[in-house]
């Protein structure tokens, strides 16, 4: 398991934010996972699991944090069939878009509404990422995890998950559960119409969101029973609105970017003018699909 002194949030997340945290484990096997307990005692300060880090902004200064950043990248595979679904594995660390290109390949359908998401495997589960109808979570048939020095194979009956969000029910330990692996259930379906909704997704995405921008995604939750926050957001005058280098995209307003020398400071602030906005004026209180990482 390699481990770095000293890593970079603002290295590690595609917000390009964040400090020095103390250290980073990299675990690869489920050995270096079932090692992790005495690295962290070792290193000390409070475990934080990060994955490709495209939802976190992360404070500016010391971070009395150890990251452990899940190098599980075996798969995917297909593993069998249950009640009509294909069943594939694959490892927490592996890129979302390798999924959904072997996906693509085998022609197993469900997963194409994550198109353009960036990210890794074990990210989409933990925040149950979703877009255009499909909801990470929907699809699992379980999650592999270490919890408490013991790896688990966790039922989708046992996971607790809603809009943005999953819990495990091993929450509340002193280190969090870790996600070694995936399951999905999928359905075949013809690899052309796969490809073609792929496509058609990402080259949408691509057109209404900054993909290519220092971003963390989403900022803000869609209130339920309400207009998106996108909407209300540009009604009260926030898209393009610039603080500090960080400004909400002038292509979605819900977007927060890193124009090239923002800091987690002028983000937060713009953040909190922006909901505080949307709250005089629609009488509505945003909540935070952005991590903040302290």
């Amino acid at each position: 398991m390699r481990e770095i002194a000293r890593p970079l949030l603002s290295e590690r997340t595609t917000l390009r934010l964040g400090g020095p945290a103390l250290a980073e484990l990299l675990p690869e096997t489920e050995e270096d996972a079932l090692a992790l307990p005495e690295r962290l005692r070792r290193w000390g300060g409070r475990p934080f699991v990060i994955g490709a880090g495209s939802n976190l902004l992360a404070q500016d200064g010391e971070l009395g944090l150890t990251l452990i950043r899940p190098r599980f990248c075996e798969g995917p595979e297909v593993t069998g069939e249950e009640d009509g679904r294909v069943l594939v594995r694959v490892g927490s660390g592996a890129p979302l878009p390798r999924l959904l290109r072997f996906c693509a390949a085998e022609g197993l359908s469900g997963l194409e509404g994550l198109a353009g998401i960036p990210g890794s495997v074990g990210g989409a589960v933990s925040m149950n990422a979703g877009s255009y109808g499909t909801e990470t979570c929907r699809l699992l048939r379980s999650v592999r995890v270490l919890v408490d020095g013991t790896v688990r194979e966790v039922p989708e009956t046992a996971i607790d998950y809603g809009y943005r969000s999953c819990k495990l029910p091993f929450e509340g330990g002193s280190m969090p559960p870790l996600i070694l692996s995936a399951t999905f259930g999928l359905t075949r379906t013809q690899r052309n119409v796969i490809t073609s909704l792929l496509r058609h997704n990402f080259f949408k995405k691509k057109s209404t969101q900054p993909v290519t921008a220092w971003s963390a995604g989403c900022v803000f939750k869609n209130p339920p029973g309400a207009a998106s926050a996108g909407k209300l957001l540009d009604e009260a005058g926030f898209r393009g609105r610039r603080l500090g280098g960080m400004a909400f995209s002038e292509m979605h307003a819900n977007f927060l970017i890193n124009e090239g020398k923002g800091s987690a400071s002028a983000a937060l602030a713009l953040i909190d003018e922006a909901a505080e906005a949307v709250r005089r004026r629609f009488g509505i209180a945003l909540k935070m699909e952005v991590r903040i990482v302290s």
